[in-house]
């Protein structure tokens, strides 16, 4: 069942962990990371010198282009969502703000200074996984 985007957003509100998709050298990577919604907009830390590091546009420039993806699926019922947000990614440039996201974003490893990541939202689609699928070896 196709999720609204604004459903979508409630439910990746509701994990702290996701995936975000950029390109590296041409080529797709995704990396994961600790997350929080803030309005419609997808908060995330970075680290520096980090592999995502490289996406961090100036906040006056329209931002680098990802996506973001999060989902809860229960492997026994195979029942849960998918949510992907793809948009414009840029550095949030207030120092209030980056403070705040800190506090909020644990590092997974304690290391060098870190900045936030605004994912500002331009499609938003998901879907939820409502009724039990038969296995692949189900007749």
């Amino acid at each position: 069942m196709q999720l609204e985007p604004g459903e979508a957003l409630r439910l990746l509100g509701t994990v702290g962990m996701g995936r975000v998709i950029f390109s590296q050298h041409a080529l797709p990577a995704a990396r994961p990371v600790n997350h929080i919604v803030d309005g419609e907009d997808i908060v995330v830390r970075l680290e520096d010198g980090g592999a995502l590091a490289a996406l961090a546009a100036p906040h006056d420039a329209p931002g680098t282009v990802v996506a973001y993806e999060a989902d809860t699926i229960d492997p026994g019922t195979r029942l849960g969502w998918s949510v992907v947000v793809t948009g414009y990614a840029s550095l949030v440039p207030d120092s209030d703000d980056r403070r705040c996201y800190a506090d909020l974003l644990r590092p997974w490893v304690e290391g060098p200074a870190s900045r936030a990541l605004r994912i500002r939202p331009r499609l938003v689609t998901g879907f939820r996984l409502d009724v039990e699928q038969p296995s692949p070896t189900d007749p």
